[in-house]
């Protein structure tokens, strides 16, 4: 399985193509879901709007200046984009047809992941035992909302790409696993950009304010 791997990758770089491009059904598969983070983007988009409209509306409850952490949020940010790096490392490896340099570092992104949940679930709880709930105002209504549906996302990163870590132990680098390791990793890049948005938008702007 190994040498089937490696020959597939050498016969990627001599086409000029990436392994996971190789077989024209893997390639379909990519494309569609490129339109797929598209359409995600579109919901994102509403999100951020809506937030933008709503987050003046505290309702005399408390604002984004007295709720958010600097600490907190910059911690999630660091762990995110490092993960979006290690996901990096992986496809690079898939594409040097490194099997245990993938497994590696995905595993090391799954860590990451939860390190990133973990923080934002124990940050959703703070304000809650604060009576900053979803409830008390649009401005938290909106806010719970965009960066839940973040969370939720990564959240099905993990869970995906735990899937993906299996497949790749028990089958090796294939053109099939080496496009699952790509759209995983493309959707990770995917979520650290909306998260960069959030951070800009929502945390940076809501200490200042």
């Amino acid at each position: 399985m190994a040498i089937a791997a490696h020959d597939a990758n050498l016969h990627g770089a001599i086409a000029g193509k990436p392994i996971e491009y190789q077989d024209p059904h893997q390639a379909v598969k990519i494309l569609g879901f490129w339109l797929f983070l598209a359409t995600d983007m579109l919901l994102f988009g509403c999100l951020f709007a809506t937030y933008l409209v709503l987050r003046t509306h505290t309702d005399g409850g408390p604002t984004a200046s007295q709720l958010f952490d600097v600490p907190g949020f910059a911690a999630e940010t660091i762990i995110l984009l490092t993960s979006s790096f290690t996901g990096g490392l992986a496809t690079l490896s898939m594409r040097n047809g490194n099997k245990k340099g993938v497994m590696a570092w995905i595993i090391v992104t799954i860590l990451l992941g939860l390190a990133f949940v973990g923080l934002e679930v124990n940050e959703f709880i703070t304000y809650a035992s604060h009576g900053a709930t979803m409830q008390r105002s649009a401005f938290l209504s909106s806010f719970f909302t965009l960066v839940g549906t973040h969370g939720s996302h990564v959240t099905l990163g993990i869970i995906w790409m735990f899937s993906i870590l299996m497949q790749v132990k028990k089958r090796g680098i294939t053109p099939e696993t080496a496009r699952k390791i790509f759209i995983v990793n493309l959707y990770w890049h995917f979520l650290d950009v909306v998260w960069v948005f959030i951070f800009t938008i929502v945390y940076l702007s809501g200490v200042v304010m």
